[in-house]
């Protein structure tokens, strides 16, 4: 905060809005952009490998790998994103305290289940009631980091399923001709081959990711839509030193220019990797 922001009453103009918008609050605003990024960089990896895991074990040769996972796609795909988040945050949560719960009260004579209640030691606590603010926070942002994974891990196994099946058979066979094993085959052969039709409909799944952080508010952290509602909402002078109208309006603005931003850079940059995997390569709209 500058200097002159020592009495916000004596403010006007500029000078004001300078000193609004470099309050402790808009900090923790311009933070969450971070935290937003910082859950796309760390979820759409996990989100693939998750993925690749699913559709690896859904054309396994062993009936019950392949049953897992046509089963994990189907019925995550086939749960709408929002009842899932409220659902499996609290399940997971609960499940991680029932561990710990087992762990580190084994003495525990007292049901678990009591009524609506879920009631573990408060040593199985996830975070402990003594944990740091920042502790809490962490917990959080992994939870939901998790659940977005497991999410969008079903989307894109589903999307890599159809593109192992798409690369052509021929493929497949001439590598077993030389001699190659079935891992072989799939390490050397299929999987480099795969992304080329894989990208499209990661590309899209990237930037339905990308629309979906808002949901972080849902999970409990806070993310750029919570500290757009919070600071855009009325402010009287007994609440606040910085007091204003309705702003949420453009608060929001804001936050329709970010999103527009950066799914426009995530196009340009995943056009290029398309080019990059099929240079070189005959399609329907001739060599590229």
């Amino acid at each position: 905060m500058f200097s002159y922001c020592s009495d916000p009453s004596t403010l006007s103009g500029l000078t004001w809005l300078s000193c609004y918008l470099t309050t402790p609050k808009h900090a923790g605003f311009y933070w969450s952009f971070l935290t937003v990024l910082t859950l796309l960089a760390v979820t759409a990896p996990t989100a693939l490998a998750f993925g690749f895991g699913g559709a690896a074990a859904a054309r396994s040769r062993i009936a019950p790998l392949r049953w897992f996972g046509k089963s994990y796609i189907a019925v995550v795909r086939g749960v709408p994103d929002i009842a899932f988040f409220l659902f499996f945050v609290i399940a997971l949560d609960q499940a991680f305290e029932w561990l710990r719960h087992q762990w580190k009260c084994p003495d525990w004579s007292e049901p678990i289940r009591q009524g609506n209640d879920f009631v573990v030691c408060a040593a199985a606590k996830l975070p402990l009631g003594t944990s740091e603010q920042w502790v809490h926070e962490v917990y959080g942002f992994f939870t939901a980091v998790l659940t977005f994974a497991i999410v969008f891990g079903a989307f894109s196994a589903n999307v890599l399923y159809g593109a192992m099946r798409a690369v052509p058979k021929g493929q497949i066979e001439t590598a077993e001709a030389y001699g190659m094993t079935r891992r072989q085959t799939f390490w050397r052969v299929l999987v480099p081959q795969m992304w080329v039709y894989a990208l499209p409909g990661l590309s899209n799944l990237w930037m339905v990711l990308i629309k979906a952080t808002p949901l972080l508010f849902l999970l409990g952290v806070e993310d750029i839509v919570y500290w757009a509602r919070e600071l855009g909402g009325s402010k009287t002078p007994r609440f606040t030193d910085y007091p204003h109208g309705d702003w949420r309006l453009w608060y929001f603005l804001a936050l329709l220019v970010f999103y527009l931003c950066f799914t426009k850079l995530s196009e340009v940059v995943l056009e290029r990797i398309m080019k990059k995997l099929t240079r070189g390569q005959a399609t329907l709209g001739g060599t590229v």
